[in-house]
């Protein structure tokens, strides 16, 4: 792909409020993404068939949120089904739905992540109890990323 193409979809993605946006011709493949938590923030360019994630998050700049080698992941873990802003809570003023020690049913709803405008609710796939939250409330969240660790 050539490159003055790349650098037009930055500046368009620069001037609108689109935080990501993915292109593909024939076998190749970019996206373009950026963090909306702040009006300076650093756009990533992301190479699909080019480099492992944790060289592209370098080479952006960035580090990788969570990366599953450097957790301590016990029991089942429930992963991010999109990308969002995660919340513990329906509400601000509303106490977390799970913490750790939780016991929980599958069905029960764990938490929230909002995606475009959108509120989720992430629900529990089996019975147990929480032994771990990886996030924490208001923060971002990549697909598959760990949130929670069921036993």
């Amino acid at each position: 792909m050539d490159i003055r193409k790349i650098k037009k979809l930055i500046d368009l993605l620069q001037e609108s409020g689109i935080a990501e946006i993915e292109i593909k011709e024939g076998e190749e493949s970019v996206r373009i993404s950026r963090q909306v938590a702040s009006a300076s923030s650093p756009i990533a360019v992301h190479t699909e068939a080019s480099a492992p994630a944790a060289m592209r998050a370098a080479a952006s700049g960035g580090a990788m949120t969570h990366p599953a080698a450097e957790l301590a992941i016990e029991g089942h873990v429930v992963k991010a089904p999109m990308v969002g802003t995660y919340y513990a809570s329906a509400s601000p003023n509303s106490p977390p739905m799970v913490t750790l020690g939780s016991r929980v049913k599958k069905g029960d709803v764990l938490c929230i992540i909002e995606a475009m405008k959108i509120m989720n609710q992430i629900e529990a796939d089996r019975d147990g109890v929480i032994a771990a939250i990886y996030t924490e409330n208001g923060q971002p969240v990549e697909f598959a990323q760990p949130l929670f660790s069921i036993k």
